[in-house]
């Protein structure tokens, strides 16, 4: 009689459970240029632009949708500004599910494909998304919705799924052993403020030895429902009328805020508002100067950083990471800000020749 024993079928249903597509352990790359030219010698990108689906909800969908397979569902609600979204319609195609989404009217048509070419249905609400009162009647009907037989309904937010949210905290884990030195501040680009609310709790989750870097919140100008806050002092985030014009960033309700200040406060970090100008120049300069190919919302933590340093926030020799979110294809009406004047001119073979005399 052999000596071998069968698969335990725990641990069977635990792998049929577990979905990946390979999400995670993203580069963390030192700034060659952009820090340098202000004087910050350690400046980091932590390039969430390599997930598969090209940004860092790929950590929340895979956590996410893993748990619905563990809990026999098979049908997930969504709400997206764009990201949230194209990560859900990936992991739910590899899963089996179905996957309904509803999203912004703002949200880039690149965006849109994306979802729509994993077989995701999608909704637009009018209003949902900028609108405060808009956007909670959406959330409410929708979490009657979720309750319901083999619903699961999947916000990325703390308070709708805390679930998915604790696959973002893996962020922290993968800084702490690539920066194993220590990181003295990490910049964090805030809608709702759940990436923000991650980031701290991951940290506060590391074993004891490795110290805990200043969380900051940065948002824009047209979508200040923590930042402010953090700075002033005040414990409660607010709802606002969102006016930004960064794409996956307009999210005009508290969500994750209240925790976020708290959070933020806790680790010695502070909140920091930018404008748009700020951030498309700040999305341009990824691109020409350090090869960060990144759409606006992944350029706003070094919008916040570079903010802060002029401030003399943080100083110059310090270490600080700044969390680029997700890739340029997904707005590509935002790269024609920076490709406006370039030219890609069709040539004769003599003229080509002639150029090469």
């Amino acid at each position: 009689m052999s000596n071998l024993q069968a698969p335990k079928p725990a641990a069977k249903n635990e792998a049929e459970s577990s979905i990946s597509l390979g999400e995670g352990q993203t580069p963390l790359l030192l700034s060659r240029h952009i820090g340098p030219s202000v004087g910050l010698s350690n400046l980091y990108f932590k390039l969430e632009t390599v997930n598969p689906s090209g940004s860092y909800k790929d950590r929340f969908a895979a956590a996410a949708i893993s748990l619905m397979l563990k809990e026999g569902k098979k049908r997930c609600l969504a709400t997206s500004s764009g990201n949230t979204g194209s990560a859900l319609a990936a992991y739910c195609a590899a899963a089996g599910m179905s996957c309904e989404i509803v999203i912004l009217e703002t949200t880039p048509n690149e965006k849109l494909k994306q979802m729509a070419a994993y077989g995701a249905k999608l909704f637009k609400v009018r209003g949902f998304g900028p609108q405060p009162d808009v956007t909670q009647r959406v959330f409410a009907r929708l979490q009657q919705m979720g309750n319901c037989g083999d619903c699961a309904l999947q916000i990325s937010a703390y308070c709708y799924s805390p679930g998915g949210m604790a696959g973002i905290e893996t962020i922290s884990s993968e800084l702490a052993a690539q920066l194993s030195s220590g990181i003295d501040h990490v910049c964090v680009p805030a809608g709702g403020g759940g990436l923000t609310l991650s980031i701290a709790r991951g940290f506060e989750r590391l074993p004891s030895g490795f110290s805990r870097p200043r969380i900051h919140c940065v948002q824009p100008e047209g979508n200040d429902t923590i930042a402010s806050a953090i700075r002033s002092g005040a414990s409660k985030a607010r709802s606002v009328t969102c006016t930004t014009k960064i794409s996956g960033l307009q999210v005009s309700n508290v969500l994750d805020g209240n925790e976020v200040i708290a959070a933020c406060r806790k680790s010695g970090g502070n909140g920091y508002l930018v404008t748009d100008i700020a951030v498309w120049e700040m999305q341009r300069r990824m691109a020409r100067e350090e090869g960060i190919f990144c759409e606006p919302a992944a350029a706003v933590a070094l919008a916040g950083a570079l903010n802060a340093f002029a401030a003399g926030e943080i100083r110059a020799d310090e270490r600080v990471v700044c969390i680029v979110t997700g890739i340029g294809f997904k707005d590509l009406h935002a790269i024609d800000k920076i490709t406006a004047n370039s030219q890609c001119p069709v040539l004769e073979l003599s003229q080509f020749e002639e150029m090469l005399r």
